[in-house]
């Protein structure tokens, strides 16, 4: 779970992100401060991963607050002026939310602060695990059932994987494996640094798409180009990995 808190002078702000905050399975809501003492106190006595902090506060304001704090949590800015971004930023804040916070836009700063919180908490157990031997390494082939028997499928040979109600088929360079399991099932045990849910219907092998056109991706199969649809629940975080050079 990430623990939140919220820091809002306003009942009516805090009780909208609270609303929002229960819609996430993720976020475990610990404290709802009203200004940047109780917060300081709320941060003093529990494991805070994220904060909501708006800006325009009493005593003493959310950026000046910011600026106090030697280790601070995630900081999510809320405010009901945008002037104040170009501060946010040079802080460090993972996004700037403008009152009136509509809850498309609040799920997309969340899901943003999840992912980073996430990865911080695998990067620390990394350096805090020792060296993986050889034999423990992340192995790269899966077994699937196909056929009455396990078939091993190696990642880098599937260049994307279909769904077809409970049957998944799972296009390799020269082949295809067919295995009765949903995609939700599969795409949980598949590494998701290498492939990547593009389509309810599509799961891709990012090192083969060859082109973004779209709402479409470009992929080889037995050497002529296949056309995959991206759907529009996962164009954005497509475009992402793009816009960080990862394809």
């Amino acid at each position: 779970m990430i623990n939140v808190i919220i820091v809002d002078d306003e009942p009516l702000a805090q009780d909208v992100l609270e609303t929002y905050i229960e819609k996430i399975p993720d976020l475990n809501l610990v404290k709802k401060c009203s200004n940047a003492l109780e917060a300081n106190e709320a941060l003093r006595s529990n494991d805070i991963d994220l904060m909501f902090l708006d800006i325009q506060m009493p005593q003493l304001t959310g950026i000046d607050f910011l600026r106090s704090l030697a280790n601070p949590p995630v900081v999510i800015f809320t405010t009901a002026y945008s002037n104040y971004a170009v501060d946010g930023f040079e802080l460090n804040a993972l996004d700037y939310l403008l009152k009136p916070i509509s809850l498309e836009r609040f799920l997309k700063a969340a899901n943003k602060a999840v992912e980073q919180i996430e990865l911080k908490r695998k990067g620390a157990q990394a350096s805090a695990a020792p060296v993986a031997s050889p034999a423990e390494k992340e192995a790269d082939f899966m077994f699937v059932k196909a056929d009455k028997k396990l078939v091993r499928v190696y990642y880098h040979d599937v260049v994307y994987i279909e769904g077809l109600k409970d049957y998944v088929i799972i296009r390799q360079t020269d082949s295809r494996v067919v295995t009765l399991q949903t995609m939700k099932s599969l795409e949980e045990k598949l590494p998701s640094h290498i492939f990547r849910r593009i389509h309810r219907s599509y799961i891709v092998n990012i090192s083969k798409i060859d082109a973004v056109m779209g709402n479409m991706v470009e992929v080889q199969e037995k050497g002529q180009a296949k056309h995959l649809p991206v759907g529009k629940n996962y164009r954005d975080d497509l475009l992402e990995l793009i816009n960080q050079n990862r394809l």
